[in-house]
């Protein structure tokens, strides 16, 4: 398979799915065909014309009147929503890494799950990992909490994604613990040791967008994410498939690393110039939680400032 390869080659279902021209006077939506087949590049760099339900209005409007899942159901259906523009035109985060999972399903005939245990998981060692909790895993994880505009914490004790669910989904689903995902973190500034070539991580960490950039989002669903965006004012673009300062980020951070988030407020970022990276997990709702977020800030910025204190990195 290639990056430019049509997705539809190996994931038919992805051709059903039609460009969002607005909605008429009644509200209903307005459908095209799209003039161009979305790829595996398109895909992997968010720019096929997905979107989230929480991250668009016009999604979360379409998803309503379809009747389509939810994204945290981790079913098939619920990826099968709408494009928002024609694919290639822009960069919008969405649920274009769960349809690279349908791929990597179709070409090796086996789970998502399974593929990554055998490709990732087990050469770096990493157990304390899956889309299914363990009963050992169930145990130990931390509850989800969200905060209200009012400033309030409450528990969601019964907040989960389904166990065994239907799909195991690309873009998000999978539980762990912090440093079997800092074995993941490390394998990156490793180039690649023990999963990837050197040239493959390279690539990955190289803009892929061109002209176009990454920026930030807007919220459609309060409960679940704040409007945002990473370092206003410092110019973003994409990897396969990271976020890339392509300027120095005000924390120390230089240009041309890596970074992205999950959704209950857990950051990170690879710099692979100074050989670190870090990991912040907040497990707090909604996204872009300003006391979450501000304590990432704070713990890239100390970092650096320690780092450079002790002369490890260049001032």
């Amino acid at each position: 398979m290639k990056l430019d390869d049509p997705v539809k080659k190996y994931v038919p279902e992805i051709a059903e799915i039609k460009v969002l021209d607005g909605f008429d006077e009644n509200g209903h939506p307005k459908l095209r065909e799209p003039r161009t087949d979305i790829t595996i590049n398109m895909l992997m760099l968010h720019t096929a014309g997905f979107g989230y339900e929480f991250f668009s209005h016009e999604d979360r409007k379409y998803r309503d009147q379809k009747e389509i899942p939810s994204i945290l159901t981790s079913t098939f259906d619920s990826i099968k929503s709408v494009l928002l523009f024609e694919p290639g035109e822009r960069w919008n985060y969405g649920v274009n890494i769960d349809w690279v999972g349908k791929v990597v399903e179709a070409v090796r005939g086996k789970r998502l799950g399974e593929v990554m245990a055998e490709y990732i998981f087990a050469p770096l060692d990493m157990t304390d990992i899956g889309f299914t909790l363990t009963p050992s895993m169930m145990e130990r994880r931390a509850t989800i909490h969200s905060r209200t505009k009012d400033g309030n914490i409450t528990p969601l004790p019964d907040l989960i994604l389904p166990q065994s669910p239907e799909m195991d989904m690309g873009g998000h689903g999978l539980y762990a613990s912090i440093g079997e995902y800092m074995k993941f973190i490390r394998m990156i500034l490793n180039d690649g040791a023990g999963v990837l070539k050197p040239e493959t991580v390279a690539q990955m960490t190289q803009n892929g967008l061109g002209a176009l950039k990454s920026g930030g989002w807007i919220s459609s669903d309060p409960s679940l994410a704040n409007d945002g965006e990473f370092y206003p004012g410092v110019q973003k673009s994409w990897a396969y498939t990271f976020q890339v300062n392509e300027d120095p980020t005000p924390t120390g951070r230089p240009a041309g690393q890596l970074m992205w988030a999950g959704l209950a407020n857990l950051f990170y970022w690879i710099d692979r110039k100074n050989g670190i990276g870090g990991f912040w997990a907040s497990q707090i709702f909604p996204f872009h939680d300003v006391a979450s977020y501000l304590g990432f800030i704070e713990f890239e910025s100390a970092v650096y400032s320690t780092l450079k204190r002790l002369g490890q990195i260049a001032t």
